[in-house]
């Protein structure tokens, strides 16, 4: 088997690369499903989640499984055979909210918007005047097909006016940007910790208002998926825990390491690296005549959409990039499939040595 330079520097989408401390956590000798101490390390995940989350609310869990497995988690236990759902999606992973609604019943009317920006709220408003009350409006906070960040607190005010939920999808911007659940009104939202929390991949943040929860409840909706049903999660994530499936211990360990490192260092300037990582990625792919897709008051600082330069060969570059140096980033996927890449700055990866690493190794396989 070909052997490529080890560690890789993970610079793309997702995932990212994660701290040695949070490694070594990880190795920790496993703990059973119902062992004492693994609730005692669960609260403590519960309440640092709720910190990133900025929320109270109690039902704020680390779901086993990655980002997608938090939006099909958030979609089956809000939405029945029947319900409308109204998805805004300027994006790849907008469009598959729509997908999974649909897959699970929901009449699905998506917003749609171009890729590259933000999608203004009068389109919204102008979907929700027509058809239906809607049971759900979904949106993607930080759009990782596009480096768009759209503001969610607007979207969430003109669903609740129409009587609907909103769910965000805060997958590349949980411990990389200011996220606010409580203050923008957000129901329910869902995230994953192998981006910009800093852990390897394998658990999905997700948080639920109590009093959305409690509905959820009354309502009683045959759940076709059983292992993300809340009510029976919450009977183990709550005393007396009862069981529901094997959780992954070590990826606790790992995310209980992650959130301490965050915590420590203190999110304002976690967040003020993100951005100082991203500026400085920016301007030196300017340099070689790259520029950022999306305009810089919607961009995110955390997952850099560029455009390639005419004549550059995308899989060429990017393939040299892993096997001459180590160093991942990603391509375009969807409608940008071939015209961008996108180039991660989440997470422990979002470091200056970094981004000057990764500029010195673009610059030899961009004039190789």
């Amino acid at each position: 088997m070909t052997r490529l330079p080890s560690p890789r520097l993970l610079m793309g989408p997702g995932p990212s690369s994660v701290s040695p401390a949070v490694l070594a956590a990880m190795s920790e000798p496993p703990i059973g499903y119902l062992d004492p101490e693994l609730f005692e390390l669960l609260e403590g995940i519960r309440a640092g989640l709720r910190i990133l989350f900025e929320t109270k609310s109690r039902f704020t869990v680390p779901l086993t499984g990655t980002g997608m497995a938090g939006m099909e988690a958030c979609i089956a236990n809000c939405v029945g055979q029947g319900d409308r759902v109204v998805v805004v999606s300027a994006g790849y992973f907008g469009d598959r909210i729509a997908e999974l609604a649909g897959r699970l019943g929901a009449n699905v009317d998506v917003v749609r918007g171009e890729w590259g920006k933000a999608v203004e709220t009068s389109a919204l408003r102008t979907d929700l005047e027509r058809g239906s009350p809607p049971v759900l409006v979904a949106a993607v906070h930080a759009e990782t097909s596009t480096g768009v960040r759209q503001d969610l607190a607007p979207f969430a005010a003109v669903a609740h006016e129409y009587g609907a939920l909103f769910l965000a999808d805060m997958v590349t911007s949980l411990g990389g940007i200011p996220v606010d659940v409580d203050g923008w009104d957000i129901d329910i939202a869902y995230s994953a910790v192998q981006k910009c929390v800093g852990a390897p991949p394998g658990l999905a943040p997700v948080t639920v208002t109590d009093a959305v929860l409690e509905s959820m409840h009354q309502r009683g909706l045959p759940h076709a998926n059983w292992y993300v049903d809340f009510k029976l999660l919450g009977a183990y994530y709550d005393s007396p825990h009862t069981y529901h499936h094997t959780v992954p211990v070590n990826n606790y360990y790992a995310l209980f390491a992650a959130l301490g490192e965050a915590f420590e260092e203190g999110l304002d300037e976690r967040f003020k690296r993100h951005q100082t990582a991203s500026n400085a990625l920016i301007a030196g792919l300017r340099e070689f005549g790259i520029e950022p897709l999306a305009p810089e008051a919607i961009r995110l600082p955390t997952l850099n959409a560029v455009a390639l330069p005419p004549g550059v060969d995308d899989l060429l570059v990017r393939n040299n990039l892993l096997s001459h140096h180590g160093i991942e980033i990603g391509g375009g996927i969807g409608k940008l499939k071939g015209k961008i890449w996108r180039i991660g700055t989440m997470g422990f990866a979002a470091d200056m040595k970094n981004v000057e690493r990764l500029l010195a190794a673009l610059k030899t396989e961009l004039y190789r």
